[in-house]
């Protein structure tokens, strides 16, 4: 049985760019990155988490950093000419992103912000995030993900 199509495929399809879908199962919800990286048999090293976050201006910014990694704060917010940043509540990621908590995707979010990948994705000749779903991570290339996601390299993790 084929799995359904995520906006997060149709977006890469449609713009041609190659990756690969990994499913896995998630019965109880959203799980950490390292657990998801090894059930999908990654290196955790391999694989970024996407967080969304609000700037003192009210404006959001979104963010991937290896799972392994944590959100420099401080160096986000120089990344985006903020005062400061904070991640936003959990209850608020589906009417931010149109994504559930776990399944957020730099790709094909509601509205286009301003999208930051750490650098160390550049160092790598695949990277692995989430496919817009619970149970879906795809893999591409981090360039590919960057024009995808109308992202730009920074450095900003701890």
């Amino acid at each position: 049985m084929a799995e359904e199509k995520t906006n997060v495929m149709r977006l890469l399809d449609q713009k041609k760019v190659p990756y690969i879908p990994h499913y896995y199962a998630c019965p109880d919800g959203a799980v950490d990155g390292v657990s998801v990286a090894a059930r999908i048999g990654k290196d955790a090293g391999a694989v970024f988490k996407t967080l969304v976050t609000q700037g003192a201006t009210g404006k959001y910014y979104v963010f991937v950093v290896p799972v392994l990694s944590e959100l420099d704060r401080k160096a986000a917010a120089r990344a985006v000419r903020e005062k400061s940043i904070e991640m936003i509540h959990v209850k608020d990621i589906t009417a931010v992103s149109g994504y559930v908590r776990g399944g957020c995707s730099p790709i094909g979010m509601k509205k286009q912000y301003p999208t930051f990948i750490h650098e160390a994705a550049k160092e790598q000749d695949k990277i692995t995030v989430s496919g817009g779903r619970l149970g879906l991570q795809i893999t591409l290339s981090p360039d590919d993900l960057c024009r995808a996601a109308k992202a730009e390299y920074a450095d900003i993790i701890k």
